[in-house]
């Protein structure tokens, strides 16, 4: 996978990341469970840099995340969608919200972070490294 691409779900916003990801992660926390509106965030990190937006542009939602750091969570105006977030606490890579990929083949998790907010049935894949709250470097 070199190039990845997608948008929101009205089509204004799309972009283009020609870099493989670096990590893709579930992420249990609080913050993530309402902006995706389910149990979890799917994440694909990827070098900070190599996400570019092709058309449209997003809103930044500034948020606090569990590290006291700030988290920016880029959206569609227009929809709503999450398209991506910044995380200062990880300051070389942007977060790709997997949902808003055109085509997710080869997008595997195998991390889960913030496991102590993790929905209850929430059963993870075999071999899947779990984090109780975030790993402290990625």
């Amino acid at each position: 996978m070199n190039r990845m691409e997608g948008g929101c779900l009205c089509g204004d916003v799309r972009y283009l990341c020609t870099t493989e990801p670096v990590v893709v992660a579930l992420c249990h926390c609080t913050h993530c469970q309402r902006q995706s509106g389910s149990a979890f965030s799917v994440n694909v990190g990827v070098p900070k840099g190599s996400l570019q937006l092709v058309s449209g542009s997003t809103q930044v939602y500034p948020d606090i995340g569990h590290s006291g750091q700030p988290v920016y969570r880029h959206f569609c105006g227009r929809c709503g969608s999450p398209i991506f977030s910044d995380v200062v606490s990880r300051p070389g890579l942007d977060w790709l919200k997997a949902g808003t990929l055109d085509d997710s083949t080869g997008i595997h998790p195998t991390l889960s972070l913030w496991c102590d907010s993790a929905q209850d049935w929430f059963s993870p894949p075999e071999g899947m490294t779990m984090f109780a709250q975030g790993p402290t470097p990625l």
